[in-house]
């Protein structure tokens, strides 16, 4: 299935009060795809396995968060790289550390890239509208069903 622009943008992040924060500076960055949200990794697991029973369309990107309890953002990173009709979707890390072992363990799960959350909400709105622009308009997104480029 060719990726559409207003495929969804799948938000993982066990913190509400995040999620909340991102859906807000979203809409202030006017960024079209919807937004679907999970708590954790379980539900991505979840939300993949019901979404071929469901006809839905596969997130035009993932935006995870590391730090959650049951299943860690590593641990869906390594998941997501193992499954064939996922391993393409791009992946961004969107978490509260700076560190060089998570930055690094991260690419080397498989991450497309590594954002570091902003503190100030301006910047949020920034920083979203930058993915907008480069993951939903720029970047030339792969045929999930075939592995060809639109």
């Amino acid at each position: 299935m060719k990726p559409s622009s207003l495929d969804p943008i799948l938000v993982v992040d066990d913190d509400e009060d995040d999620l909340l924060t991102f859906q807000r500076a979203a809409a202030r960055a006017h960024l079209a795809n919807p937004i679907v949200c999970l708590n954790n990794g379980e539900e991505v697991v979840r939300y993949f396995s019901s979404a071929a029973a469901e006809n839905r369309s596969p997130p035009v990107v993932i935006i995870l968060d590391l730090k959650m309890p049951r299943m860690n953002g590593f641990e869906v990173l390594d998941w997501l790289r193992r499954q064939p009709g996922l391993r393409r979707i791009p992946v961004i890390v969107f978490t509260s550390s700076s560190q060089d072992p998570d930055i690094a363990r991260a690419y080397e799960a498989g991450a497309n890239s590594y954002l570091v959350k902003p503190v100030s909400f301006d910047r949020m709105i920034e920083l979203l509208a930058s993915i907008g622009l480069y993951w939903l308009v720029f970047n030339e997104k792969p045929d999930l069903s075939t592995g060809s480029t639109r």
